[in-house]
Formats: structure tokens, C-alpha cells, sequence
């Protein structure tokens, strides 16, 4: 069963946007002109507002459904010894009952400020409802996706992995194409949660593009 949306949102160049002033300074002057404000230091800190995903109208599909059986892949991560590992969804699904999102980019602000922290924040009632794999999904690489969860502060709550090649997010029809963007997003992953027993996919929460509206952990936890 195929599902098909049509996605026409994008980035909002604002929300990326920084000034940029150009201004000749001597080198006695300099200590005395420049002015760093702890605003500034604290970027990654700060509130952005939401993304739009899109400024074409593209038509997408997912082959993915509830009731499928999800395809096998390999995903990469750093352990807590900072050393590079792998592993599969078939591992990660097994015998479990496992929740995976995506999200369609690292850093992003949707995916930095609610979607992620909400799963965070919801770990221990999810894995008390019997949940025994919590993993958020991106196509970054397995260094973006370990920086992030150092500037987020995130232990062991939550299992950030990488899809680095879009291996997954290809196999079950989730490719989100922001080439048409100019900030470089390329291909990612459309968002979305979905419930997972013993593989086998029984809710699936699968969002327009990058919108944020049913795929967060209270909407899995209503379900549980």
C-alpha cells in the first residue's frame, strides 16, 4: 500500500539568515571595536523558528505501511567510547518492540527544539509501556550526529543514529528532496514515528516533508 503527498513548503531564508558587515579595523583599534555579545555565543541556544520544507510542489510516495515488515539496513553511530559502530534495523527491531523517527536534518530547529527532546523527555514512560528501543533517525553523518547529541545534552535516553547514505529512508519510500534549497540540504528523510513489533510496523506516523504535527512522542505514547 502506497501512500501519496504532495509537499509545497520550504526554507524560510530568514530563519538562516546572519548580517554581515564589512569594516577596515587597525590592529590597535580592534580590541576596543570589537564586541562580542553572549547572544551571539549562545547561538545554537537560540529559539529559530520552524522550517517549511518546500517551495516546489513535488510528488512523493512512502512504500512503507502498517502491517509491512520493515526492510533490513545499517546504520552508524558513536558508543560512549567515542568509537565508531554499526548497526541494523533488523537487531534494533528482533523480538522488540521498537520506536524509530526521522527527522530531515540534524541542528534543524523543528527537529532540535521539539521533535527530539520530546522523545527524550518521554523515554522512561515509552520504555514503561514496554518499549525497548527508542532511535531517532537522520541522514547526517555518524560525526554530525554525535555533535548533536552533545550540544543537546542527550545520554542514553534516546539512540541517534545515522542513515549517512539514505539507505533506509529509501528502502521504505521516504526521500525528502531539498535540492531545489540553497542552503544544501540535498536529499533527506521526511518526518515521521512509527511503532515497530518484532519488526513489523503497527502504527506509522508519517508527516508531510518536515512538518511537526502527529509524529511526536505523545502521539506514540497514546498508542501504547
Amino acid at each position: 500500500m502506497a501512500a501519496s503527498l504532495t509537499i509545497s513548503r520550504f526554507l524560510s531564508p530568514a530563519a538562516l539568515s546572519f548580517p554581515i558587515n564589512t569594516t577596515k579595523l587597525s590592529s590597535k583599534s580592534l580590541s576596543s571595536r570589537l564586541s562580542i555579545s553572549p547572544l551571539f555565543l549562545n547561538l545554537h541556544r537560540r529559539t529559530s523558528k520552524p522550517i517549511p520544507f518546500s517551495t516546489k510542489t513535488t510528488q512523493i510516495s512512502a512504500t512503507i505501511s502498517v502491517g509491512d515488515k520493515l526492510p533490513d539496513a545499517t546504520l552508524s553511530y558513536f558508543d560512549s567510547d567515542g568509537e565508531l559502530q554499526t548497526t541494523t534495523i533488523s537487531s534494533l527491531t528482533s523480538g522488540k518492540k521498537a520506536v524509530l523517527f526521522a527527522v530531515p536534518g540534524a541542528f534543524t530547529p523543528t527537529c532540535s527544539q521539539k521533535h527530539l527532546p520530546g522523545f527524550v523527555e518521554k523515554s522512561a514512560e515509552l520504555k514503561a509501556k514496554g518499549v525497548d528501543t527508542i532511535a531517532c533517525l537522520s541522514v547526517n553523518d555518524a560525526f554530525v550526529m554525535r555533535a548533536w547529541k552533545e550540544n543537546l545534552g542527550i545520554k542514553d535516553e534516546v539512540l541517534l543514529l545515522s542513515d549517512g547514505n539514505g539507505e533506509f529512508t529509501k528502502k521504505i519510500g521516504c526521500e525528502l528532496d531539498l535540492s531545489d534549497k540553497p542552503v544544501g540540504l540535498g536529499v533527506r528523510s521526511r518526518r515521521y514515528a512509527l511503532l515497530a513489533e518484532d519488526g513489523v510496523v503497527k502504527v506509522l506516523n508519517l508527516e508531510e516533508g518536515g512538518a511537526f504535527t502527529f509524529s511526536g512522542a505523545e502521539d506514540i505514547l497514546k498508542v501504547l
